[in-house]
């Protein structure tokens, strides 16, 4: 028998779901369970990879939220099946090296975007190097950021940045609402690239960093490449799997 640890995020209706699952299942902790379950939406299934990553169990999230791009559908009678037939995805994430201002130096993980956010209302200014290399000494923007394939469907999608399929070996730079140089939409790099993001005159355009839901605050310099090294395993009903979820994104009108 699978042993299951059923997780359930705070929302009214995550909460109702849920307990049709703690009716039918023992709840095991997660330490002891075989797959950890995720009742809740995208941003919650984020925060159970990233709580239980050290425990290196499978993650199988269930849709009770507003987009559930990494969820499936919620199937209480016939959930063992679905286990056993699930589709095994492994995500790298970003890993961010933040320095505040206050001289304080965070590191934090993201498996959909590092995004850079102006903090005021005075346009960010940042200076973008790839490899060593400055690739824009300026730019002017409300923001940009780094995102995954998994993530190019997130965030990064709402600011027009590219869609990436699982498995293509790119990551997408993307600014968010840039005013110079106008025309810049972005980069497509290489998963391999170290990207080092500079603030420019930060005390008068202070900005934050953020690892998907992690927030750093009033931040000068932010670095982020792939950690190849760290896996967070996902689940997929076979029919919905993420590949051609993303796929399918594409020709979405």
């Amino acid at each position: 028998m699978i042993k299951l640890s059923i997780q359930i995020s705070d929302s009214p209706f995550s909460r109702e779901v849920g307990q049709t699952y703690l009716d039918r299942f023992t709840n095991f902790p997660a330490e002891e369970a075989d797959i950890i379950i995720a009742i809740g939406g995208d941003g919650f299934l984020l925060r159970t990879l990233h709580k239980h990553y050290h425990l290196n169990k499978p993650v199988y999230g269930i849709h009770c939220g507003s987009i559930g791009f990494l969820m499936n559908s919620p199937t209480p009678d016939t959930l063992l099946e679905h286990l056993e037939q699930a589709t095994l995805t492994i995500l790298h994430p970003l890993v961010m090296h933040c320095q505040t201002q206050e001289g304080v130096s965070i590191t934090d993980f993201a498996l959909n975007e590092v995004s850079l956010i102006r903090q005021s209302s005075q346009a960010a200014k940042i200076q973008i190097e790839t490899d060593g290399i400055v690739r824009l000494p300026s730019l002017i923007c409300d923001g940009v950021l780094l995102a995954t394939p998994a993530g190019s469907t997130a965030y990064n999608l709402s600011a027009h940045g590219p869609i990436l399929p699982i498995g293509t070996n790119l990551l997408a730079l993307t600014p968010i609402s840039p005013f110079r140089p106008r025309r810049w939409r972005g980069a497509l790099l290489p998963d391999t690239a170290t990207v080092k993001f500079t603030i420019l005159e930060s005390d008068k355009r202070p900005v934050n960093a953020s690892a998907d839901e992690s927030l750093v605050l009033n931040v000068l310099e932010v670095t982020v490449q792939q950690d190849k090294s760290r896996g967070y395993k996902l689940l997929f009903d076979p029919d919905h799997n993420l590949e051609e979820r993303i796929l399918r994104e594409q020709f979405l009108t």
